[in-house]
């Protein structure tokens, strides 16, 4: 969870150009990297679960004597997922010069608004938590994704509701802003591959719960199954509201839903509600990168549970962990973006990532899962994408 270290880095941020002489975030036994991310609010579970990952990844790291000796250090710092804070913080960060890279961002609409100013400044852009189409762009030589793409996702719905389940009456529900137009997107997209169309679609604004009036409109076309392009708060009043008054269509939502919360906020009327991932079942410890990543998780916070969201910032720490050991001692920032466009296959053991001069995306795998009565999550059956 969000935490008073978290405050308190945030707070000393300000005051490290006058603490220590760390250019581009580097020392003798440190480097220094930026979270700009939703800490607070309607999607701050999110960032604080990248956190949380991305600190189990680095301490895991500084346990064993970190790399090139050097210490892995997280500052992170709430932009409540409002673009307008998010390049403010971001413009410290590079003004600062005082973080080697900027890693564990959350959210289309901040990310739209900070990658053109870390690209204009070459700094380094790893692992935002969105699918969004235009941070796919290699080009600009500075962004490094994990995760599958939004278009990817929403075509594994579709494939799944209409292809696998038959069903002919597709809604949407979005967040009106970048980040939902990109739903809306894939989703016309993957149904106009089949000659469908939307049944009805409905909209609110980020950082609210307004969706009574959404929920109302979408329920006048009786639709099959209701597809959901939101963070956690709305999304689950949307599903509780819609439980109350007797609608009950499929509900599958977006991996930036933020599965754990949103079946915590859904409680009992959260079972069967499908939400598709990126990342391997954080539960499943047979896949070694997932041991590993809940033995650390564990050693960062005792009474951490794993999850998605902390599993793919844990996997964010992993690759930049990677490109600091490929840098080698003398580290730079245009050495450690050198070492990033440079990773190719890359195995952390039951988990590959794959780069390539065009390719800045490491994983491209999607599957459904279902909340289940327990609050748990199991896989759909036969579930479609890859």
């Amino acid at each position: 969870m969000y935490s008073g270290k978290t405050v308190l880095a945030a707070a000393i941020l300000g005051l490290l150009p006058s603490l220590v002489s760390a250019e581009q975030g580097v020392t003798a036994n440190q480097v220094t990297f930026a979270q700009v991310a939703a800490l607070d609010g309607p999607a701050g579970a999110l960032g604080q679960g990248m956190q949380q990952g991305m600190r189990a990844a680095f301490e895991e790291a500084n346990a064993n004597g970190g790399v090139h000796g050097r210490q892995i250090v997280l500052d992170s710092l709430d932009d409540g997922y409002e673009p307008d804070r998010s390049v403010t913080h971001v413009k410290a960060v590079i003004e600062g010069d005082n973080h080697l890279g900027l890693i564990g961002a959350v959210g289309t609409p901040t990310s739209s608004a900070t990658q053109p100013v870390a690209t204009a400044a070459n700094m380094p852009f790893i692992g935002p938590f969105t699918g969004a189409g235009f941070l796919r762009d290699a080009s600009h030589g500075n962004i490094f994704n994990v995760r599958a793409t939004y278009f990817a996702e929403t075509e594994a719905w579709i494939e799944y509701l209409v292809d696998q389940q038959g069903m002919e009456s597709i809604a949407l529900l979005y967040q009106d802003d970048g980040f939902g137009r990109v739903g809306l997107a894939g989703v016309t997209a993957a149904l106009e591959k089949r000659g469908m169309t939307l049944s009805a679609e409905g909209t609110y604004t980020r950082n609210t719960t307004a969706v009574k009036k959404a929920l109302l409109s979408i329920r006048k076309s009786k639709p099959d199954a209701v597809v959901m392009v939101g963070a956690y708060k709305p999304v689950a009043e949307f599903i509780r509201l819609s439980r109350k008054i007797k609608f009950n269509p499929t509900f599958v939502n977006i991996s930036f839903v933020g599965s754990d919360a949103l079946a915590q906020e859904l409680g009992e009327a959260g079972e069967d509600v499908i939400i598709s991932q990126v990342v391997p079942f954080p539960w499943d410890a047979s896949v070694p990168v997932v041991a590993q990543y809940q033995a650390a998780l564990t050693a960062v916070n005792a009474d951490a549970t794993p999850g998605f969201v902390t599993l793919e910032g844990y996997l964010t720490g992993r690759l930049a962990i990677k490109a600091l050991e490929d840098a080698g001692t003398d580290l730079t920032r245009e050495s450690f973006l050198k070492a990033l466009a440079g990773l190719r296959t890359v195995d952390f053991g039951g988990v590959t990532m794959s780069f390539g001069p065009d390719d800045n995306q490491g994983m491209d795998k999607v599957f459904l899962t279902r909340i289940t009565q327990d609050g748990g999550f199991q896989p759909v059956t036969a579930a479609g994408g890859s």
